[in-house]
């Protein structure tokens, strides 16, 4: 078998605006924020003919709602005929949000389209020569699909490289509905080699090998919990051994959220300086436009000036009115005030309550090494968990880490105790 190369994208929500945002944002940022999810849908488009890649795997949740638009099937629809115009295949799965009950226009697909129906059902990747590689998929016929719907990816015939199209989520990720639950052991018992996920919107590798499973995540971000670069991945299956993943941004707009701690500042002139440093960072970082949420966090002398009336929405105003007009543009489009007042540490640790034998051990134990080794014996504990692990990364903390993340802790408790 000749490798294959092809983009696996997910959850293109078309038509979905940045909601409660665009209706306050100026005329050419809320036109940029309608447009974000068709934007990075061109751009996926472009990406495939860019690359030169065999085909264009959908999985699931390619409009937002089962009632979808007009406009965005046509838009969709569209980016499939420029494809087919190249000789570039699509394959496409449909989800929750966009289930086979809902709503659809009878446009006509190009015939190098392939749109899976409610039952799993395989076809050739290549047509020309089938024996390369198989993609077996389904799609929703309802849009609460509680039933595990791995089991009949096992039911088919594949021939060469096989690779499974669906939505559903893995593992009973909390953050997500739990439609087409199913585990990695479900995974790895069909015979599929490289598993395009769709339904969670952060990007992840479920599994790195026997089977690859991977969602690539949304392909452009649309609310304060979907921060960063949003995109797909360029996946290349070489005849023998693991495939390459390429992850390639493909977000008109990207989330962001910056922190300023109250303590670095002394003065509302500094506290200016610092949100303007902050969207200017942003920018530069995300090489895009930027929609982010300001959060003034930490114990300082500004405290009573941050949480005065009006001020937050006025150093929004102000931020907005200095960043907002660029190209790339910079849009606070909210600021969150978490300080509290100044503390001073040394006379909380010369007093006999609670909050000073709290401060006595944090002084304590960076400098005690069988308190760190016991800590971190704790704390590796949590790691036997795979979904905090899966959001807490694959190592546990070093000693260095631990005596930092004391540091944190320490101004966390202080500040809920006092």
């Amino acid at each position: 078998m000749s490798s294959i190369r092809f983009v696996h994208a997910a959850d293109l929500h078309l038509d979905s605006p940045f909601r409660g945002i665009h209706n306050e944002a100026p005329d050419h940022i809320a036109k940029r924020l309608v447009e974000a999810t068709f934007g990075a849908y061109e751009r996926i488009i472009d990406l495939c003919l860019e690359r030169e890649v065999e085909a264009l795997l959908v999985a699931g949740d390619i409009y937002d709602g089962a009632d979808r638009s007009l406009r965005a099937q046509l838009r969709f629809v569209e980016g499939l005929r420029r494809l087919d115009a190249a000789g570039v295949r699509s394959f496409i799965c449909h989800g929750n949000h966009d289930p086979l009950s809902g709503w659809q226009a009878r446009l006509a697909l190009p015939e190098s389209c392939y749109q899976f129906s409610g039952t799993v059902t395989a076809v050739a990747f290549d047509p020309n020569s089938p024996e390369r590689a198989t993609v077996v998929g389904v799609s929703y016929r309802t849009q609460k699909e509680s039933g595990n719907l791995v089991p009949g990816f096992g039911l088919v015939e594949t021939e060469g490289y096989a690779i499974g199209l669906l939505h559903c989520n893995v593992g009973n990720n909390p953050e997500h509905d739990p439609y087409a639950p199913c585990t990695v052991d479900d995974l790895r018992r069909v015979g599929i080699d490289y598993w395009a996920l769709g339904h969670v919107h952060t990007r992840q590798v479920v599994s790195e090998y026997a089977p690859v499973a991977v969602y690539p995540g949304n392909s452009q971000g649309r609310n304060p919990r979907e921060t960063g670069p949003r995109g797909v991945y360029v996946v290349e299956a070489p005849a023998t051994g693991a495939p390459t993943l390429e992850f390639v941004e493909t977000s008109m707009v990207r989330w962001e959220t910056a922190r300023i701690d109250i303590e670095t500042v002394t003065s509302e002139q500094e506290l200016l300086d610092a949100a303007s440093g902050a969207a200017a960072r942003l920018v530069e970082e995300a090489g895009r436009d930027v929609v982010y949420r300001l959060v003034l966090a930490g114990h300082g002398d500004l405290n009573e000036v941050v949480r005065r009336q009006q001020f937050a929405q006025d150093l929004r105003d102000q931020i907005n009115g200095e960043w907002s007009a660029g190209s790339p543009f910079a849009w606070c489009e909210q600021v969150e005030v978490e300080t509290s007042p100044a503390l001073d540490r040394e006379r909380l640790l010369g007093g006999t309550d609670f909050t000073a034998d709290l401060l006595r051990l944090f002084d304590e134990v960076p400098g005690d090494e069988a308190a760190i080794e016991r800590l971190g014996k704790d704390i590796g504990q949590i790691y036997n968990y795979p979904r905090l692990r899966s959001a807490l990364g694959a190592a546990s903390p070093s000693a260095p880490e631990i005596v930092e993340l004391l540091l944190g802790a320490e101004g966390l408790l202080l500040e809920h105790l006092l």
